[in-house]
């Protein structure tokens, strides 16, 4: 097992690794899938011999798995926003009701935890990541990792349920 001041030692390196491979925002839920790596690591296979080296390395793969999906994860063009006039406009109302039985259609179809997670996000509450991890017994540092694997299978199950997309390449 890894020592408590051994963690303490590298938080501050990587932190600065998460910021340099995510400047902005996005670096702090790249150190907690980090975080989670090395735990599932340490459970597995026992902690890695270069930790500082492992810890580098981790921070890059986690990061080009960020931008990957990150690519993917683009508004849709001409949406319109809810301030925008269309916003009264009773067929841009249908659509948007039709969107969001939709969305909680698929929620409630995801595995394990994943609808009340993304539920609680979804909330009109707003509820902060302490009282979402308190509602569903789980520590607030796993809530981020947790919440990308939710949206990851959300994602696989919404384009059956929407408009096909046009090829690629073409207009």
């Amino acid at each position: 097992m890894i020592h408590d001041t051994v963690l303490a030692a590298l938080r501050p390196l990587l932190a600065a690794e998460a910021r340099a491979e995510l400047p902005g925002d996005g670096h702090a839920d790249l150190e907690q899938a980090v975080w989670l790596r090395l735990l599932e690591r340490v459970d597995s296979q026992g902690p890695p011999p270069d930790l500082a080296a492992w810890l580098i390395a981790a921070v890059r793969a986690e990061a080009r798995r960020h931008r990957r999906t990150a690519d993917h994860e683009r508004p849709y063009a001409g949406e319109p926003v809810a301030d925008e006039p269309a916003a009264t406009d009773p067929e841009h109302r249908a659509l948007t009701r039709e969107r969001a039985r939709a969305l909680h259609s698929a929620v409630r179809r995801l595995p394990g935890r994943c609808p009340r997670l993304i539920g609680a996000l979804l909330s009109p509450e707003d509820l902060t990541y302490r009282e979402i991890a308190g509602e569903l017994g789980i520590s607030q540092g796993s809530l981020g990792p947790e919440r990308s694997r939710c949206l990851g299978c959300l994602r696989r199950i919404l384009p059956a349920e929407v408009a096909p997309r046009g090829r690629r390449g073409k207009g």
